[in-house]
């Protein structure tokens, strides 16, 4: 370990190996820091929040302190970040609440960009970006291989499916299915994110199935829930297309994002590089 003598590391905070305390950062007393992490200068670790090996935390971040909720705070919850996650300046991750689980959730190999903030109870995927400015409401469930553009922010209760992509400055209050584009404000569903399905090792004809599959659910006559079972019969072992139907059937207490009125087009043209 390599703590800065001007770094204030509580005695009962739990240190890795091979992990690196920088200048005027502040560990709390309930902190678990894994092996072989960075915390650069002026960061500051609170609650009862686990940090896995091989994060990098950059200056300035705040993470485990309380959740920013309008209640009165009295019980003891966790934050939980996982492994090889980049935390860049600025960011906030909160701890959750009793009435969401007590538990705000991220898995590894995130990265999350300036001023990102995740709020209470919310469950985060393996390998999600949040690019600067990101916000996160309470409560949210983020799939794995998420991208999240530059200014995006989604709506308390909102499940964001794997592999999906939200566009710069969208506005998210509905779910969006896997592997779905999110884009504007507010948020449609502007279609497939075909760049995903293809980063995921899908090939051209799962593709097209999948292209079609959207076409029945949301291009056709009637409503979304008459056309599940049409597409479940057409498709009934494609397991991505049986994803989608199951994130939809599962329900939340947010609706279903769905294309704007006269759309249709299935795939957006957003740029998805994951950089700022």
């Amino acid at each position: 370990m390599a703590i800065h003598p001007t770094a204030h590391v509580a005695s009962t905070a739990r240190i890795g190996q091979g992990t690196s305390i920088g200048p005027f950062c502040v560990i709390g007393p309930k902190v678990e820091i894994g092996e072989n992490c960075e915390v650069m200068s002026h960061v500051v670790v609170e609650g009862v929040t686990t940090i896995g090996a091989g994060t990098r935390v950059h200056p300035f971040a705040v993470l485990g302190h309380a959740p920013q909720d309008s209640k009165p705070i009295s019980e003891e919850s966790r934050l939980t970040i996982g492994q090889n996650c980049i935390i860049r300046e600025h960011v906030t991750m909160n701890t959750g609440t009793v009435r969401g689980g007590s538990h705000t959730r991220v898995g590894d190999n995130g990265y999350f960009m300036v001023n990102a903030h995740v709020a209470h109870d919310c469950v985060v995927g393996n390998n999600v970006t949040l690019v600067n400015n990101v916000m996160l409401a309470g409560h949210c469930v983020i799939g794995d291989n998420v991208i999240m553009a530059g200014a995006s922010a989604v709506h308390q209760f909102t499940r964001v499916g794997r592999n999906a992509f939200i566009g710069g400055m969208a506005a998210v209050e509905h779910d969006v299915i896997p592997f779905g584009m999110a884009l504007g404000n507010r948020a449609y569903l502007g279609g497939l994110n075909i760049i995903g399905l293809k980063r995921s090792g899908m090939g051209r004809p799962d593709i097209h199935a999948l292209r079609h599959a959207f076409r029945m659910l949301f291009h056709a006559d009637g409503t979304l829930q008459d056309h599940l079972g049409a597409v479940e019969a057409q498709y009934p072992d494609h397991a991505v297309i049986s994803e989608v139907l199951a994130f939809i059937r599962a329900g939340g207490r947010r609706s279903i994002l769905t294309p704007r009125s006269g759309q249709q087009s299935d795939e957006g043209s957003a740029q998805q590089d994951g950089t700022a």
